[in-house]
């Protein structure tokens, strides 16, 4: 079972301004950007732009960087949390029901459209976590 913890930055816009920033900060390599609207979300004209995702490639590390989802409040404190991949619905699950004991559901474990089992949770210590299940 792989397993990949990455950091992810989420902003409230500012998104696409950050991912130019670290191209140039860092020399970071954008692998793969996409916007609500490129995903297909129904979101407003103002909203279209925001970033849903992206990957970015600093020598052999990754960062992640997005925008929060429209509507979803912007969480002062949390543009930084931890990302964990892995391929396994049942394993997600597991991690999602330890991390929240003690701590908050943010976004219910649960199928969206980039994912089978994707959730939030910030967990007893203050850490906030995504939790995101690769399609087989």
């Amino acid at each position: 079972m792989e397993v990949q913890l990455n950091p992810y930055i989420m902003l409230d816009g500012g998104a696409r301004e950050a991912i130019a920033f670290y191209e140039q900060a860092l020399d970071a390599k954008v692998v793969f950007k996409q916007t609500f609207g490129e995903a297909g979300q129904a979101v407003s004209e103002q909203e279209r732009d925001r970033v849903a995702h992206s990957v970015l490639m600093i020598g052999g590390a990754v960062l992640l960087v997005a925008d929060t989802e429209p509507g979803v409040r912007f969480a002062q404190g949390k543009q930084v949390n931890i990302c964990i991949t892995i391929a396994d619905k049942e394993q997600a699950q597991k991690y999602y029901e330890a991390l929240k004991e003690g701590g908050q559901v943010d976004h219910p474990l649960q199928e969206v459209y980039f994912s089978p089992a994707y959730g939030m949770v910030t967990d007893k210590f203050g850490v906030a976590f995504q939790i995101f299940t690769k399609r087989a």
